[in-house]
This record gives C-alpha cells, structure tokens and sequence, in this order.
C-alpha cells in the first residue's frame, strides 16, 4: 500500500487529532572544559545533583561529560524550554567552566588522564562505572568523550488503534505497535544517511583526538592543529565515532521484535579473544570490565536507532521489550550543532518528527545481509563525502546520486509534514511542519548551508583553527545562557532535584546487602530469564 494511500485515507479520518499527542523526550550530552578548553578533571559539581539518580542532569561516559534529559512531553515547546532552563541552571553552578558546543571533543591530554563517571558506592553505580572502565578498555577512553543528541519519540495508542483499523489487522495493540516501531526502524536505517548530510555538524576535529590512531583526514589548508575532509558532514559517525571494528561482525536484525531480542542476546554472550585478553580484574582484584563478552550489557552496541521500553527495577532493557513490547524509539545519530543554543531546534524537531512518521508510514521490506552493508556503506559514504555534490549511494542494484536521492525522499514526505501540520490545527495555526520540511529542501539543494559547511565556512573566514571556532562559540553560548538567569522560582525547583537526587543516592547505598560479586552473578543470572 503506497504512502500517498495511506495518508489520504488518515487525512479524511476526524481521529487523525491523535497525532497531535505524540511524545517526545530530548537527551543531550555536553563536555565540561575549562577556560582554556581543555576537558575538566574536576569531579561532577555537588550543587548539579547526583548522576546516579538526578531525573534531569546526569554524566554519561565521563565525569566531564554532562547529560541533560528532558521529561517527554506532549509538545516540543515544552521540551525545548526545559532543555534550555537546564543549560541556564548548569552554568549558574559551575563557576568559570564552560559547556563544549561541538561533538567532537576539545583539547585531550593523554587518554588515561580522562576521568570516567562516579556514581557512587552501591552496587548499581559500582556496575555503572565499570561498564564505563570496560569501554575505556576497549574502544580508548577518547572516543568515549564524543558528545551528541539522543531524540526520542512515540505516537499515540489512539493512532496506533486508527492505523490497525484501516489495515485490518488482528494482532493484539502490543505486538502490532512493535511490529510498527520495528518497520519504521528498518526504514529510517535505510534513509538515515539523509539526516547525516542535513543535520551533520562535525566535519572536523582537533589533532589531538587521532593521536595515535590510523585515520583518512587531512589538514585544513595550512593549519596543522585541524583535521578534516573537504565534504565530511559527521566525523562523530564514522569510524573515528561510534563505530567499532570488533562490532562490524554483528548481524542485528530488526525485521521482527523477536528476531532483535534474539540476535542481540546472543551478541551479548558471545566469546571475544581480544576483550579475554584485557582480562576480567587486574592483579589487585579489581574489576576492569564487567565480562569479556563481545558486549558486556546491551547498551554497548552502538546503533543509530533503538527499540526502547522503559524497565521497571530488576529488568535489563531486553527483559523489558520481551515482556512488555516497544514502547518508543530513540534517534541516536544527531550531532550537538555549535550554531544554535542547546544545540537543536524546533526547526530540527519538526523535520525529525516528519522524517520518523514517515519511515512508519512508509511501506518497509524486510532488511538482509547485503541491504545491512549498503546502509553501512551509505553512511560511511555521506560521512566523509557527504556534501560532494557527485556522491553516489546504493540502492538496491542500483546508484543514486545523494542530491537526487535525497530530493527523491523529501519530496515524498510532504504529505506527511501536510498530514502532522492538519493534526497540530488545534495548537497552532502555522504549517510548521511543511516549513521545516520545505527549509530541509533548500538545505539539500544548497549544501553550503549545512551546519557542517557553514562551521567550514566559519573556520576559513576567520582563519581559525577548530577548536578555536568551537572555543569562540562555547564562550558566546555561556553569555547567552547566563544572561538569561533562572527566575527564584525555577532555580529552587532545580536545587530541590539535586537535593533529593542526593538523598535517593545514599538510600541505595545503605540499602545494599550483597557484595558486588554476588551482585553482578545475580544479575548475570537474572538477565538470562
């Protein structure tokens, strides 16, 4: 059934009001640094909150690496604002540190001088925190210091039901919303190169993040301290990123919820000589990786996109969605864009929000081994040669030019963005969706105005280095943030979460009654029902 089909039945439906109750939730992450630009050595502040149990503010890989989560809302204003009071709030607390705009790292000193995340002494931060010294082992702790921004979404059981009813389908709500959420996946792997190319905002980084490791870059003109690609997009998404030559051996399938449960499962229990070979503790005992498994919790496996259910306490993610089914998807290939406060838009929102409706919505093929290594190679390709104006990626048999191509899907989704602005009539007035999609579609017709050409474009204008464009601008976002202050009223909102996000850390520490290895053997044990 072609996507014109269904969109018109869905725009003559009086229920298509439900998709104005989309959710959506943004996480984003943010390096410290210090005034000089490089990462900060200084612990997580104590007035932010603990990162173990804070809703709001949290650390991911390293101490110096912030993670802001807003609450999922019914509307991206919301979500925006929160994002930005969270950013105001932060800068009020860490006196003359900054908040790195990029997504490639500042200035790095050596990689073992990079501090890994703290969460404390119970059991559960214990486990966080040598996860994150497993990584380190594995994949260099530099790679680790990568930031970017997680969005994730989910559409109403109110549109599920109306989709379900015009299909005719007589699956349970449950497993025809997995089924759905895995569909639209499939769909947005097959076309995420488009995101990279419009939304990249790292076609650069220092020197000092390939020191000692083989790569293709080149210097920017005559400055030695930069390194790029003329036509890279998202250096963060190649295999300088979040891509690992131990996990290129994965076959993850998404063609059905079981079949995802299943083969990630296995990844999770498969031998690996190289992680056997760092070993499982060091001679004093202590714990270097959590196993020498080619993933030691699923979290490791590194995907653009995932399948998420949120887990109640005592389950893994996996246990999760095998028991209760997908519940939203979360989009893990956006760059932190240095061009704007917080780092996204609603701009940027809206064409996400387009895009994912329409690989739902869109009729999605079941995926195979050689599909799997063209999106790989699409995204490599548009990765370094994104903006090349000749580029050409595979589609099926055949080759499509990234320019063609891309206006090829961005014409098909206008009925979409058409489909979102009619739901959205009862908020606001405004075809803001069709204006988001119509701004992409000027993006790809004129690369120049990339985020990733745009930065470019900056450094050789200015005769800057990288970092000194992404210092430049880190300092401008400080001003912005702390000319806006928290109002009394938010600011105490914000210290009271950190404040009972402390008391909540030493409740699960005094709660703890096993040791750590008899609390790892009981997880290990548990997430294998």
């Amino acid at each position: 059934m072609s996507l014109n089909t269904v969109v018109g039945h869905l725009k003559n439906t009086e229920s298509i009001s439900a998709l104005s109750g989309i959710v959506r939730g943004i996480e984003k992450e943010s390096l410290r640094v210090d005034k000089q630009g490089y990462l900060a050595s200084t612990s997580h502040p104590h007035s932010l909150g603990a990162a173990l149990t804070h809703p709001s503010i949290t650390t991911d890989f390293s101490e110096a690496l912030l993670e802001f989560i807003t609450a999922p809302s019914l509307t991206l204003e919301t979500v925006l604002k929160e994002l930005e009071e969270i950013h105001r709030f932060t800068y009020q607390q860490i006196d003359e540190e900054l908040l790195w705009v990029s997504s490639m790292p500042c200035q790095l000193r050596r990689d073992s001088e990079i501090p890994i995340g703290n969460y404390g002494t119970s059991n559960i931060g214990t486990m966080k925190k040598i996860y994150r010294l497993g990584l380190g082992h594995r994949y260099g702790r530099a790679m680790q210091t990568i930031a970017g921004i997680h969005y994730n979404f989910s559409v109403p059981d109110d549109f599920w039901r109306l989709l379900q009813q015009y299909q005719n389908n007589k699956q349970s709500l449950q497993a025809f919303k997995s089924a759905g959420y895995l569909a639209l996946i499939r769909n947005f792997r097959r076309y995420s190169w488009l995101l990279i190319y419009l939304l990249g905002a790292a076609p650069a980084v220092c020197r000092s993040f390939v020191a000692g490791r083989s790569h293709r870059l080149e210097s920017v003109g005559s400055d030695t301290h930069s390194l790029y690609t003329p036509y890279a997009t998202s250096l963060r998404m190649g295999d300088l990123g979040y891509q690992s030559e131990a996990q290129s051996c994965l076959q993850i399938s998404y063609n059905s919820l079981e079949r995802y449960i299943s083969s990630l499962r296995e990844a999770l229990h498969q031998p690996y000589a190289a992680y056997d070979k760092i070993g499982l503790k060091d001679q004093q005992g202590n714990y270097k990786q959590l196993n020498t498994h080619l993933l030691q919790i699923e979290n490791e496996f590194y995907s653009t996109i995932r399948p998420k259910r949120t887990a109640i306490q005592g389950e893994t993610p996996l246990q999760a969605l095998e028991n209760r089914g997908v519940e939203y998807i979360e989009v893990r290939c956006l760059d932190v864009n240095p061009l704007i406060p917080c780092g996204i838009d609603d701009t940027t929102v809206r064409f996400i929000d387009t895009f994912l409706m329409f690989c739902l919505l869109s009729e999605s093929p079941q995926s195979d081994q050689e599909e799997n290594q063209h999106i790989s190679e699409n995204l490599m390709r548009t990765v370094y040669d994104g903006r090349d104006p000749e580029l050409s990626l595979l589609d099926g048999q055949d080759r499509k030019g990234i320019l063609d191509w891309g206006s090829e899907l961005l014409n098909a989704m206008q009925p979409v963005a058409e489909l979102l602005d009619q739901a959205h009539t009862k908020n606001s007035p405004y075809s803001h969706f069709a204006s988001a999609l119509a701004f992409m579609q000027s993006r790809l017709s004129n690369p120049q105005t990339t985020p990733s050409a745009m930065l470019l474009q900056e450094m050789q204008e200015n005769n800057e280095t990288y970092f000194a464009t992404a210092m430049r601008k880190t300092l401008q976002q400080r001003d912005y943030f702390l000319s806006k202050p928290l109002d009394s009223q938010d600011a105490a909102k914000y210290l009271d979460l950190a404040e009972n996000s402390h008391k909540q850390q030493a409740a699960i520490e005094a709660a703890d009654t096993l040791s750590f290895d008899e609390f790892l053997s009981h997880y290990w044990r548990s997430s294998l029902v």
